[in-house]
């Protein structure tokens, strides 16, 4: 059926989209509010650098391979409940992590976290596009939930900050506690539910070649960081390649796939979600390691850590609003390609950081790296599900989610292992002298290893660590230089042909009937094309 497009949300819906915010401020939060509570965590649970780095990067990882089957389940049972029950299990989980006794029970924890997340976040997005029919209404809507998600990233370190100040590290996970209570009492009355008549056969086996494809690739970038090449992490790959064929190939042959691979055929759709991973690869990294300086080098408090990211976060905020009204005037490929050339003078900037005195400037490059952050999230996603057929918007929302969510948790995965093969090639035997077996160990392993013993250590030894942590800043620095440059140049080419953003939608468009695969029931019981609505 087709959904009018004339009718403007009133004050209901636009009360519906506060408590969307709720769930997707939490999803951007729980990002990154881990990142300063990664030394204190450290301090406590004592983790590998192995297991550091799947604590903070599990959760990603499992909401980007989860997302698309949770869209699909969405459809079946009603989107509404999902996200109800989505987020039930989230609060469950995030309690099971505060309360976390071992590394091993924190990581699986998080994978909970990352499997009810992947509930919530197609939940909101194919929510927001039921309850906003006016064009421009829902591209403003769909703008502001960009927003929202960004912001409670950019949010996270300072959030993560005050509560590290006067709490223990798992004081971090119980922000879902009251943020999806009040979503899970508002709901029933503020939102609509959704259901596809005809959503196809829920595909198990494409659940588990998803899965299947993604996670060797992420494990063979672990250990390559961690151990150099070996047959193991060959293996992982070749794994990864093959079940990521037998994947899309399967999609091809299914009526209702898991995915509609067809989308891809389109070169905007594909460059613009390609630009969303790459650039928010680099993002992802450098927030995880310019969280670790301020506190393992610079020495600040966590609070006094989370306040320093104010000004990223400030700039974030300012080019999610100043992006998309730039497009009125300038195409959506030149403003993210000349966004994201400012954002490489931020990598730049951190490849020039020394052993001392860098405060200000890391937080001036951190700026510049938020800046593009900023726009790939206010432009992406408008890019993504405008380039796509009004009958696939469904699946490409899905992709859209999946692709930031992956890309800032490869980003943490790569950029992380980076950092830390530059450390460990740099803590080798001279530089660790004659210290016990044990503590030499956890000293080469990571520089919050180092600190969390740091009373034992003599002087020279953890300065020397403090500066193997600032070597590999500086190489994560000049390779994101280099690589979002080059992205920006990419982008501005490969996105030329779209125009400038029209007052009624992406491209000039014009605000046509949007095709509704599905049927809308509001709270009351009546469906979207109701003429009593």
């Amino acid at each position: 059926m087709t959904r009018p497009s004339s009718g403007r949300a009133g004050p209901a819906e636009w009360a519906g989209l506060a408590v969307l915010a709720l769930p997707t401020v939490l999803l951007g939060l729980d990002l990154t509010v881990l990142h300063l509570a990664l030394p204190s965590l450290a301090v406590d649970l004592r983790p590998s650098g192995t297991q550091e780095l799947w604590i903070v990067d599990s959760y990603g990882f499992l909401i980007a391979g989860f997302l698309i089957t949770m869209g699909t389940l969405g459809d079946r049972i009603g989107r509404r409940r999902l996200l109800i029950i989505g987020g039930i299990a989230f609060v469950a989980a995030s309690l099971a992590a505060a309360y976390s006794p071992t590394p091993e029970m924190l990581i699986a924890s998080r994978a909970a976290l990352g499997v009810a997340g992947a509930t919530l976040m197609p939940s909101t997005l194919a929510l927001i596009s039921n309850m906003f029919d006016d064009a421009r209404q829902r591209a403003l809507a769909i703008g502001l939930w960009a927003t929202f998600f960004a912001g409670g990233m950019a949010a996270g370190p300072l959030v993560g900050g005050v509560l590290l100040q006067y709490f223990w590290w798992g004081a971090a996970f119980l922000l879902a506690v009251p943020m999806i209570g009040l979503m899970l009492v508002a709901a029933p009355f503020l939102l609509p539910e959704y259901r596809a008549p005809q959503s196809g056969r829920f595909d198990l086996p494409s659940v588990f070649l998803s899965l299947t494809a993604i996670l060797p690739v992420v494990y063979a970038v672990k250990e390559f960081a961690k151990e150099g090449p070996s047959p193991t992490v060959l293996a992982a790959v070749v794994a990864g390649a093959v079940f990521s064929v037998v994947f899309v190939r399967r999609q091809r042959a299914l009526e209702s796939p898991l995915l509609d691979v067809t989308l891809f055929g389109n070169r905007a759709f594909s460059v613009a979600l390609g630009m969303m991973l790459v650039g928010l690869v680099g993002v992802g990294g450098t927030m995880l390691l310019t969280t670790q300086y301020l506190q393992l080098v610079e020495g600040l408090s966590p609070l006094a850590a989370g306040l320093w990211f104010g000004p990223p976060a400030l700039m974030m905020m300012l080019s999610s609003i100043l992006a998309p009204v730039l497009t009125r005037w300038v195409r959506p490929g030149y403003v993210v390609a000349g966004v994201l050339a400012l954002s490489s003078v931020g990598y730049a900037l951190m490849g020039l950081v020394g052993p001392s005195g860098g405060l200000f400037l890391v937080v001036g490059a951190f700026s510049l790296v938020y800046l593009g952050l900023g726009a790939i999230a206010a432009l992406g996603t408008d890019l993504v599900v405008g380039a796509a057929p009004p009958e696939k918007a469904g699946s490409a929302s899905a992709m859209s989610e999946t692709v930031q969510e992956l890309g800032l948790a490869v980003g943490i995965a790569v950029v992380g292992s980076l950092s830390a093969a530059v450390y460990t090639a740099r803590m080798n035997a001279e530089a660790l002298g004659d210290l016990p077996a044990d503590t030499a160990r956890i000293v080469e392993n990571s520089l919050s290893g180092a600190t969390s013993i740091s009373g034992e250590l003599p002087a020279p030894v953890f300065e020397r660590a403090q500066e193997a942590f600032i070597a590999g800043l500086n190489t994560t620095g000049w390779t994101g230089a280099v690589v979002t440059l080059a992205l920006a140049a990419a982008t501005a080419v490969m996105l030329r042909h779209i125009g400038v953003q029209g007052a009624d939608g992406p491209g000039g468009d014009t605000g046509g009937d949007r095709l509704d695969p599905g049927v809308a029931v509001e709270p009351g019981g009546r469906t979207a094309d109701d003429p009593a609505r």
